[in-house]
């Protein structure tokens, strides 16, 4: 009986062109595969007369080959391409999701605030590519390490509503000695608006009545961060 070749030793252009980024990974690593490759193998099949490689192409050029813009896409929008169903949709879905969770895996050893680009990594990457806007809370002990972060409200694409009280609730709740307080500017626009720089204000007055500080006002886009501190407003 004729022996059948290893797999592992079968050049990749022999293979099916669906299994091609597959054996790609396995003969040659993940770094050597490019974005459309690695999602075609999430995607695992093409559509009709079209491999997945393809179609991940389709859906990349979509977002003009931005990996941030693929982060904020929908079900329902990639189901608007043809050859993704439910079933793919999610699957893509669920994978740049557990890649937004890797980077903030770190946060379980509460790591230390010891400046902006420190509290900037620390929330960048739940609302930086959001399209509308959240406002939110890092919670720290005595020591700055972070005890929390808690959303503290979701608007739309321009403006979202913060009420001190609650702030300072959700503060005092945590038991946190000291607060950042961060929001997001959908437009990519870091420049504080008039209304940004009033709640910082109100933020900072109550804070030294309550005793639980103020350290920073972050405003984040994907363009990077604006810190009230680092700007001298505060």
């Amino acid at each position: 009986m004729e022996k059948l070749p290893d797999p592992s030793h079968i050049a990749i252009h022999a293979w099916a062109e669906d299994d091609q980024p597959r054996e790609k990974l396995l003969q040659k690593g993940r770094q050597a595969l490019s974005d459309a490759e690695l999602i075609a193998i999430l995607l695992g099949s093409g559509s009709r007369g079209e491999s997945a490689v393809a179609l991940a192409q389709r859906i990349l050029r979509g977002v003009d080959n931005n990996l941030q813009e693929l982060g904020k896409i929908s079900v329902t929008d990639l189901q608007n391409h043809k050859g993704m169903g439910t079933a793919k949709s999610v699957t893509l879905i669920a994978a740049l999701e557990l890649g937004r969770r890797r980077q903030l895996s770190d946060l379980r050893e509460r790591p230390r605030i010891n400046s902006s680009q420190d509290s900037y990594k620390a929330i960048a990457p739940l609302i930086n590519d959001l399209s509308h806007e959240e406002f939110w809370l890092l919670l720290l002990n005595r020591n700055n390490e972070i005890i929390g972060r808690e959303r503290l409200s979701t608007g739309g694409f321009s403006s979202t509503v913060v009420d001190v009280k609650m702030v300072f609730k959700i503060a005092i709740d945590a038991r946190a000695i000291a607060f950042i307080a961060v929001h997001n500017h959908p437009s990519g626009n870091l420049n504080p608006s008039q209304a940004d720089e009033i709640i910082t204000k109100k933020l900072l007055e109550a804070s030294k009545i309550l005793e639980i500080q103020l350290l920073d006002h972050l405003i984040i886009s994907e363009q990077g961060y604006y810190s009230f501190r680092d700007h001298d407003k505060m």
